[in-house]
């Protein structure tokens, strides 16, 4: 940011001057953004305004789809894609080598997301589910060409999940964060498989010379469209394959920024100075992230609600759990 200052006037009172840290902050945020790929970052920006645009035309547009908002899911998809392309902006700048070749997946990525997003909201607009409809001609060929490009989606993740694995960072925690995180994250992009498979409604009708409306859904044990969690959706009475594609996506985000806060915290404790603890501390948290992924996976499939869990399944959390807490203990003690 630049204060630009007229001949004969004075900054004003909120204008920092010459030397301050408050200017000596900005310009270390540009040195560091300066090597961002540029397209990506541009992305995340972009949907951040449509997410709010979303909010608007939430409170404007009182349509449903499926018992939800109709602009609830290109709300969602706007914020998780600002969150995507945010961090592989960053991700990309990161890389020792191949960067030429991670530079042109990642415009690729942008242009995909932006098509399939449009469609998304053409839909949207006309009162239309997206994904899985096959009602009409013009809705199966919707779904065709968006199916077409989550796989190239996926083609393009799974390349640059594979160039990050060379990533050497001064921060060994961070090192692995970055690594464990795109990992995890090009597995919860592959779990949306699991919402393509037809429902046993869906065959049932196949059977009988019926042609159903939809092909694949998002609720285990039901049909789409029950009660849900608010703006998310998750289904409150089914099992929501939309859970462990959520949490592994987003593994992204979460494990950089669990490196990030054991560095804030180092200061105060003495133990997390240590580059070698604060790693292992990093890989605990990565193993515990696979094990919540597995679980809501689990759970999802065997047509439980995220809000209604069973004995079984708070028994599996509980044990997670205290693994985890067992692993870091273990790493801050022994020395």
């Amino acid at each position: 940011m630049t204060i630009l200052r007229l001949p004969g006037l004075r900054p004003g009172p909120g204008a920092p001057p010459p030397g301050t840290p408050e200017k000596k902050r900005l310009a270390d945020l540009r040195s560091r953004t300066n090597t961002w790929h540029r397209p990506s970052a541009l992305a995340a920006v972009v949907l951040g305004v449509v997410a709010l645009l979303c909010v608007a035309a939430m409170q404007l547009d009182q349509r449903t789809l499926g018992g939800a908002p109709i602009w609830a899911k290109p709300f969602k998809f706007a914020v998780s894609g600002a969150l995507y392309f945010a961090t592989w902006s960053w991700l990309v700048s990161l890389l020792p080598k191949f960067r030429r070749t991670a530079n042109w997946l990642t415009n690729l990525l942008v242009a995909i997301f932006a098509a399939e997003y449009v469609l998304l909201v053409f839909q949207a607009a006309r009162g239309r589910a997206s994904h899985f409809n096959v009602a009409t001609p013009q809705d199966a060929a919707i779904f065709g060409a968006m199916a077409v490009m989550i796989a190239v989606l996926w083609g393009a993740t799974l390349v640059l999940t594979v160039l990050v694995q060379f990533t050497k960072l001064p921060d060994r925690a961070s090192s692995w964060a970055v690594r464990a995180g795109a990992a995890l994250s090009l597995v919860g992009i592959s779990l949306g498989q699991l919402m393509t498979s037809p429902t046993a409604r869906q065959l049932a009708q196949w059977r009988t010379g019926d042609r159903p409306d939809l092909v694949g859904g998002h609720t285990v044990g039901l049909e789409d469209g029950g009660p849900g969690l608010p703006i998310l959706g998750w289904s409150t009475v089914g099992g929501d394959l939309r859970i462990p594609h959520f949490v592994g996506m987003h593994a992204l985000q979460a494990l950089p920024l669990l490196a990030i806060a054991l560095v804030a915290l180092a200061p105060r404790f003495a133990r997390l100075r240590d580059d070698v603890v604060r790693a292992r501390l990093v890989l605990v948290g990565a193993a515990g992230y696979a094990g919540l992924l597995a679980l809501v996976t689990w759970q999802a499939l065997r047509a439980q609600s995220i809000v209604h869990p069973d004995a079984t399944t708070l028994g599996a959390f509980a044990l997670l759990v205290a693994a985890v807490g067992l692993g870091a203990w273990a790493t801050v003690r022994v020395r």
